[in-house]
């Protein structure tokens, strides 16, 4: 696989073409007091659109910004002026962080051409490239979404997967959360959750792989996901905490040229949620099942 990633010199010498559409995907967690959509008026990379995580999606459950069906997503995408055969290039105001969600959103509706900002806005900024606050109209384009659902897990086959553990028939849960919420040790951002972590599943803080806003080196991926055990050889499916930061860890195995793009969509915002589903607390134990 190519590197699913462009640095910011090849997109500043590309500002105007006309077949690049750079995408603004900053998003905060909800216990932070910032508005991303506020920001990206403020400042934002020339000729950027604004993608609002919580509105490009299924609006109709509670829970946070689920993927959109295909209409939706055609419709809303297409008015900002994004067409899927388009060089799409997404970033967000941290460096990495919900850039690999709308990756991700982009890569399962079938469009091909998507990449991420190595280093986001921070090292646009540190490089000196320019800004702008000037409101972009795009012109509406028809965007075809055809949505690969294979790649959206839903919280049915997490349950079944559970089940065949035992015999390591299982796919790997690999759960992007900070390890302190992971192991039931510091609460969750979203009230009314339950804290600990679904049985089998294996922790890899998002932050463990991201460094100054960037994904850290290859050979340094390599170590750590096999230090804390997952198998590259067998199959993997992310989830965090309501989905965004999970896409962070497909992206890392597009940039090691494995393609492996499911992510369990309703993440811990689902499962914490639901007393009846199993839970590992913070001393080891089966808090709810």
């Amino acid at each position: 696989m190519p590197s699913p990633f462009i640095d910011c010199l090849w997109l500043a010498s590309h500002l105007s073409s006309p077949d690049v559409c750079i995408v603004d995907a900053s998003w905060h967690l909800p216990n932070v007091p910032r508005d991303a959509a506020a920001e990206h008026r403020a400042q934002h990379i020339p000729g950027a659109v604004y993608f609002d995580l919580d509105k490009i999606a299924d609006t109709s459950i509670d829970l946070p910004h689920m993927i959109a069906d295909e209409e939706t997503f055609s419709r809303m995408v297409g008015e900002l002026g994004i067409r899927e055969t388009n060089t799409i290039i997404i970033y967000d105001s941290y460096g990495l962080f919900s850039a690999a969600r709308v990756w991700w959103n982009f890569k399962i509706m079938g469009a091909q051409n998507v990449y991420v900002l190595e280093g986001g806005l921070p090292k646009w900024i540190q490089d000196g490239h320019p800004l702008s606050s000037e409101t972009s109209l795009p012109l509406p384009r028809p965007f075809i979404a055809k949505l690969n659902s294979d790649m959206v897990v839903a919280r049915d086959e997490i349950e079944a997967n559970l089940a065949l553990i035992e015999e390591n028939k299982h796919s790997q849960i690999v759960d992007l959360r900070p390890n302190m919420r992971f192991a039931g040790l510091e609460a969750e951002p979203r009230p009314g959750l339950q804290s600990g972590f679904m049985p089998g599943s294996i922790n890899l803080p998002f932050d463990n792989i991201v460094q100054n806003g960037q994904l850290i080196d290859s050979s340094e991926l390599l170590t750590l996901m096999h230090t804390v055990g997952i198998d590259l050889d067998r199959a993997v499916i992310a989830s965090c905490g309501s989905g965004v930061t999970a896409p962070i860890f497909n992206l890392a195995l597009a940039e090691l040229g494995i393609d492996a793009m499911r992510v369990y969509d309703g993440s811990w915002a689902e499962w914490g949620m639901d007393n009846g589903l199993p839970v590992i607390g913070g001393d080891g134990n089966l808090v709810s099942s």
